[in-house]
């Protein structure tokens, strides 16, 4: 379609919607027109004759039938008719009431309007109400509109023996104030057929009007549509003969300016067109002199990429360090450990010598990275590297390592992970002998910027078994291997053995189930009391974390609590019991109950920079007395001469917190930081308790550690009393409190209420001395 025909059309299809909705404007607007003239037509009807109250009032059909006449006369009123105040038709069939139907019960025309307002109303055949507007007439044509208006009298018709006089004479004298009753109403059926049919005239003359404006700007866009289409043919043609190459000379386009601006473009692309062609022919030649040009300049570049090609290959080289080495130890990483240990197994399973593979994880590596820092820390995992180094070379005499470029016999997995190859080995024993070189090696200290460290590794072994061996099960193996030797209290390694990958599945299964063992509250604490064994009553009490897993029922905390110390949930753990501890303390003072501190356990694990902040937000959260709580501390915090340690402890204790050495003597760290740290209490491990039994050593270990705490003024716990002789060998020699079985096991916060009454123990202790 041309573009003059698109204009044409899109022209004629605008007329035609606004002649549409003109058409429908001027009809609806004729029509409500109409209908609201009929309406003011029999209001004022009715309004000049005041006498039909009389001839309703004496229901005269006679002369009401003679007054229906001049309400007919409009051609749209289809019947009328007359009724009382109470709706009863006094007039009868009128004689156009054939053109309007049944009409509907009068009550039904009235329901919702006020007795004195005029209605105008449409009904269904159900009753409901239809639309009085053009359209909805156009659809509704054989469904009458109904106008009823009331006719008022000046005398209440409810008063008997009326006469025509009496309805007359107010007349004569009514003024503005004059009350006035409903007498009856005029009922007028209006046809809808009807008002359209007396608004076609000026519809007609309406759309004759636009009729012949259509047709003018019709003709008027036929001619602007023919210019602009010569026009657009003209430039049309002259693109066509510029695309060709045929235009000679100048070609003026008639039109308006626009279209001879184009034009004007057009000649002017012509011209350049030629002056093109002849640059091309001048250019040509100066294209041979430039190939000369060009290839000096490649044979230059050739030298360049010589050189470039080199440095590629240097830098794939570094490319292939640091995707397959270890970019802090340079030891092979896991990918290049994978790949190599793949081709290794098949050669051991050919010479029918096996392959071991130790995993090591080091012990409580985190610990160096909060207290000294992650460089210090690094530089700690380059010499664990060096030293497992140092000990594959000292492991030759127990197996023949084959070389498989690159070596694998050292690689650093991730973390304080590192593995250890030995293949070709003369006996499966071999791997336990460079295990316990591994041990040996690393357990000697270390200087880290200016700090002895001691770490000890845990390893797992895991043996080649035959053709069924893979990589990912040989490291699982080994893996698992290691987790139970980190577990075991005795053993630094152990052998992968199948009854520990059941054990492995419920790990995993412990493991994820204590990440939400917090969310789903099934967590507790249980407390363990600590009596003076002077005054017989309760002085403290050690908050105990007790777990009650829904399937394995009560963990033991040996096992949880290493576990969350392994996987990171260690801190997340300790600050809940924090925090619960504390608010227990309120609730029994809300009882009226009294428990002077509580004793909360610190892991070294969960003892970071930011613990001491932590636990003041708890005090503050929960508004304790800090005086009331007590920190245990493990051994591990205190080894170090840590400055940072040594400020956290120092403002712990300026807030007022208890500090206190848990399970002491477990460790084999100095005694000197003792003097050291802000120390208020020394908790006697229950092993030196139990030993002091039947043992002359053990009991003199006892005294000389209540002793030194004594010359310390440091106040002594007892932990483990579980017999009378343990408690008269600790009460005569000045340790007064103390905590076991002997008194009371861990028990409920609910159990422990009944116990802190005052001088609760005192009679079992009297009947100890006795």
């Amino acid at each position: 379609m041309t573009v003059a025909r698109q204009i044409n059309f899109f022209s004629i299809l605008i007329v035609v919607i606004f002649g549409c909705l003109i058409a429908g404007f001027t009809a609806d607007r004729e029509y409500q027109f109409k209908l609201e003239q009929l309406q003011q037509q029999a209001l004022a009807d009715v309004a000049a004759r005041p006498a039909l109250a009389i001839p309703i009032y004496s229901k005269d059909s006679e002369t009401l039938n003679q007054a229906l006449g001049h309400f007919l006369e409009p051609s749209a009123v289809l019947a009328a008719s007359i009724h009382d105040s109470l709706g009863e038709d006094l007039t009868g069939p009128s004689s156009a009431g054939s053109k309007a139907g049944t009409a509907p019960l009068f009550y039904t025309l009235r329901t919702k309007v006020s007795p004195s307002e005029p209605e105008l109303i449409s009904l269904d055949d159900d009753g409901d109400k239809v639309g009085m507007g053009f359209w909805a007439s156009l659809a509704n044509t054989d469904r009458p509109m109904h106008f009823t208006v009331p006719v008022f009298s000046m005398v209440d018709p409810n008063n008997k023996g009326l006469n025509p006089l009496d309805f007359v004479a107010p007349l004569a004298f009514q003024h503005n104030n004059t009350s006035q009753v409903v007498i009856g109403y005029v009922h007028l059926v209006l046809g809808r057929a009807d008002i359209i049919e007396d608004i076609k005239p000026a519809l007609i003359r309406i759309m004759s009007v636009y009729t012949l404006l259509a047709l003018l700007c019709g003709a008027g866009f036929f001619l602007i549509s023919r210019g602009i289409a010569s026009a657009l043919s003209q430039l049309s043609k002259l693109a066509d003969d510029v695309a060709g190459g045929d235009l000679k000379e100048y070609i003026e386009i008639k039109g308006s300016a626009e279209f001879k601006d184009i034009g004007n473009v057009l000649n002017s692309l012509n011209g350049g067109l030629n002056s093109f062609k002849h640059e091309k022919n001048v250019d040509s030649k100066l294209l041979a002199r430039k190939v000369e040009e060009r290839e000096s300049e490649l044979n230059r570049r050739q030298a360049d990429l010589d050189k470039a090609t080199e440095e590629i290959s240097e830098t794939r080289t570094q490319l292939s360090q640091m995707v397959y080495y270890d970019s802090l130890t340079s030891l092979p990483n896991r990918r290049l450990f994978s790949e190599q240990l793949k081709l290794l197994l098949p050669l051991s399973n050919r010479s029918g010598k096996p392959l071991a593979l130790l995993f090591i994880n080091l012990d409580n590596f985190k610990r160096i990275n909060d207290s000294l820092g992650h460089d210090a820390g690094d530089r700690f995992l380059q010499e664990v590297g060096q030293r497992l180094l140092a000990c594959l070379r000292d492991s030759d005499v127990v197996s023949h390592f084959v070389a498989t470029e690159p070596a694998i016999d050292v690689s650093r997995l991730g973390g304080d992970e590192f593995t250890l190859v030995l293949n070709q080995l003369d006996s499966v024993n071999s791997a336990g002998v460079v295990a316990q070189r591994v041990i040996d090696s690393l357990l000697q200290p270390m200087v880290i910027e200016g700090h002895e460290v001691v770490i000890s590794p845990s390893i797992g072994i895991a043996v080649s078994s035959g053709e069924d061996d893979s990589v990912e099960g040989l490291l699982n193996a080994a893996g698992t291997a290691m987790h139970h030797a980190k577990a075991s209290n005795s053993e630094d390694f152990l052998y992968y053995t199948e009854d520990m990958k059941a054990t492995g599945l419920d790990q995993l299964k412990l493991e994820s189930d204590l990440r939400r063992a917090i969310e789903e509250g099934q967590l507790r604490l249980h407390y363990q009391p600590q009596i003076d064994t002077v005054a017989g009553s309760v002085v403290g009490a050690e908050a105990l974390l007790r777990w009650e897993h829904p399937e394995f029922g009560q963990v033991p905390p040996a096992i949880f609590v290493r576990l969350a110390e392994k996987i990171g949930l260690i801190t997340e753990l300790g600050d809940w019991v924090l925090q619960a501890a504390c608010q227990q303390l309120l609730t029994f003072e809300k009882q009226g109950l009294k428990l002077p501190k509580v004793a909360v356990n610190v892991s070294a694990l969960q003892f970071d920079p930011g613990f001491t902040q932590r636990v003041i937000q708890v005090l503050q959260r929960t508004g304790l007395p800090p005086e009331r709580l007590e920190l245990a501390l493990a051994e591990g915090i205190l080894t170090g001469n840590d400055s940072n340690t040594i400020d956290s402890l120092r403002e712990l204790k300026a807030q007022g917190v208890c500090l206190s050495v848990d399970d002491f003597g477990t460790s084999d760290a100095t005694l000197s930081y003792l003097s050291r740290y802000p120390l208020d209490e020394l908790r006697i491990d229950r092993s030196f308790v139990s030993d002091s039994d039947g043992s002359e050593a053990g009991t003199r270990l006892l005294l000389a550690i209540v002793a030194m705490a004594t010359s310390l003024n440091l106040r002594v716990v007892a932990e483990g009393v579980e017999t009378d002789a343990q408690y008269r060998l600790l009460a005569n020699n000045g340790a007064t409190i103390m905590q076991g079985y002997l008194f009371s096991k861990p028990v409920s916060a609910d159990d422990l209420t009944r116990l802190l009454a005052p001088w609760h123990f005192l009679q079992q202790i009297e009947k100890i001395d006795s």
